[in-house]
């Protein structure tokens, strides 16, 4: 198996209009994927939001994770914001440490962080352990890391040493559980508008295109 190191990955040239595009979003779920109720499945409404396929959900692998999301990211035609949830902020960190290069900075506007999983509690699931550890550097674009105060996969102080170590903006959203399906959040309105706030996105638009598409489903 090929070792993933940031010399190991070509450089790539990504050539955009020079007309200001708007980002996309590229959802990155976590453990499981996300269902039909996640905020995250909502989103994918949008006429620019699409999901990494990563592969296996069920049994995730960081060696077949990674190169998944770095395909996935490499291969998108429009400057795009990583929509991160639970495990997938992990990776989304790992890919950085291990694909980042300077030919992604107009490529990658930046990422939303919601609730990352705290892959080295001694309580982990155990599927999950292959992540650890979790990377501790300062990430080369803007973050936003939203976290909750109950939430059963990540305690508030190990989400904010997260938010430390990786340079993010912490958002503290009460008590909202692991911020999923079950915190009945539906589509999400707030995040949505912080991604579009990293993205440089109209904010509005996006939540209403949102809106109707979700009343027109």
């Amino acid at each position: 198996m090929q070792t993933l190191t940031p010399e190991s990955k070509p450089a790539a040239a990504f050539p955009f209009p020079t007309e200001p595009v708007e980002a996309a979003l590229l959802t990155i779920p976590g453990l499981d994927d996300s269902g039909p109720r996640h905020w995250q499945t909502h989103w994918e409404r949008l006429a620019h939001c699409r999901r990494a396929d990563l592969g296996d959900w069920a049994q995730p692998r960081l060696d077949e994770w990674v190169p998944a999301l770095d395909r996935a990211i490499r291969e998108h035609p429009r400057p795009i914001v990583l929509v991160a949830h639970s495990l997938g902020c992990i990776a989304a960190v790992w890919w950085v440490r291990l694909c980042w290069s300077e030919a992604f900075r107009e490529k990658v506007r930046g990422a939303l962080l919601v609730a990352p999983a705290d892959v080295e509690a001694i309580d982990a699931n155990p599927r999950i352990r292959d992540f650890r550890p979790i990377p501790a550097f300062s990430l080369p674009f803007r973050t936003i890391l939203v976290a909750s105060r109950d939430d059963p996969h990540a305690g508030f102080e190990r989400s904010r040493a997260m938010a430390d170590a990786w340079g993010s903006e912490l958002v503290d959203l009460g008590c909202a559980g692991h911020i999923n399906a079950d915190s009945a959040l539906h589509e999400w309105p707030r995040g949505l508008r912080l991604a579009a706030e990293i993205g440089g996105n109209n904010a509005n638009l996006l939540v209403a295109e949102l809106s109707l598409r979700s009343a027109l489903a």
